[in-house]
């Protein structure tokens, strides 16, 4: 992306101003925080900032190309061999399509909630059983230090209030006592690890694009584009930040709860499976992308995959 002068404003656009107008609204936008100024002779490019108040604000209706988009959807069905298969073919579909990265997750039920803990002790050895609502159970054996031995019984009683009076079943650990922080800190070290291994394992991810997203000058510096390459080998779907849908669906730079995305953008619509379960679809680049197509394609794939799946 590069800086834009006033002048190369007004000549492209052919707007009915001087430069020195157009130059002084900008420097407007900039003490607004809307546009950066990389350095002092360079002209001006849209800040996060302004990308935000631009996709809320000032957001074109998509193109007519997008209804071209929604007659492929059409041909794209179960006739595949697997929903992966499909999934895959809309990736595909949607990178040809916006040029950007994409990436549909496998739709997941909502993760039970946890009903109760049974600690059980074994010489140096503690026993974790984690009892869900989906009367699934899952069993975790650790070290157990011999000091935090002692506090046992007086955790699990607190373990029991806390279940009690939580309705979605976590624990919260800021009330915890100080005379329980040995096993405390433990539990609750070992219970988000488990947490963490299971949905990375669970939620799966086709992805498309890469090369794609590689290619834009934005990535030209190997070290800016690491960490998203990393996450992408180690967990794709934390791509989407499923549940934080507060900034309708769109992510810009440093929004992302995930560091790696800070030099991207990320669209995304969720949809549904008929067993209740929800995946994502997203389109990732940099900040400057053609925000009104890629929203249109992600929910026209979204809307796609309800009429097939639900």
């Amino acid at each position: 992306m590069e800086p834009v002068g006033s002048k190369a404003l007004v000549q492209r656009f052919g707007l009915k101003a001087s430069s020195a107008t157009v130059r002084s609204d900008m420097g407007a936008l900039e003490q607004k925080g809307l546009l950066t100024q990389p350095h002092p002779s360079a002209g001006r490019v849209p800040s996060p900032q302004g990308y935000r108040h631009y996709v809320d604000c000032l957001l074109p209706p998509p193109g007519a190309p997008v209804h071209h988009l929604e007659g492929e959807l059409t041909n794209l069905s179960l006739r595949w061999a697997a929903l992966d298969d499909l999934l895959w073919q809309l990736a595909r579909r949607l990178t040809d399509f916006t040029g950007l990265m994409s990436l549909i997750t496998r739709p997941e039920r909502k993760q039970p909630t946890l009903q109760e803990i049974r600690l059980v002790q074994s010489g140096d050895r503690l026993l974790v059983m984690l009892v869900e609502s989906s009367n699934q159970a899952s069993h975790l054996n650790l070290r157990l230090p011999l000091e935090a031995a002692k506090e046992l019984p007086a955790m699990e009683d607190w373990i029991r209030d806390q279940l009690g009076q939580s309705a979605n079943g976590n624990l919260d650990w800021s009330s915890l006592p100080p005379q329980l922080h040995l096993s405390g800190s433990l539990l609750r070290e070992v219970i988000q690890s488990h947490r963490q291994s299971k949905s990375i394992n669970e939620i799966g991810a086709v992805f498309h694009g890469m090369s794609r997203l590689v290619a834009q000058p934005e990535f030209s510096e190997s070290s800016s584009f690491r960490p998203l390459l990393e996450l992408m080998d180690s967990q794709p779907a934390a791509v989407v930040p499923v549940g934080e849908n507060q900034l309708g669906g769109v992510w810009i730079g440093a929004e992302h709860p995930h560091r790696a995305l800070v030099d991207c953008s990320v669209v995304m619509a969720s949809y549904r499976s008929s067993n209740k379960g929800i995946g994502q679809v997203a389109l990732i680049g940099p900040t400057r992308m053609a925000y009104a197509t890629a929203m249109a394609s992600v929910r026209s794939v979204a809307n796609h995959l309800n009429r097939i799946l639900t």
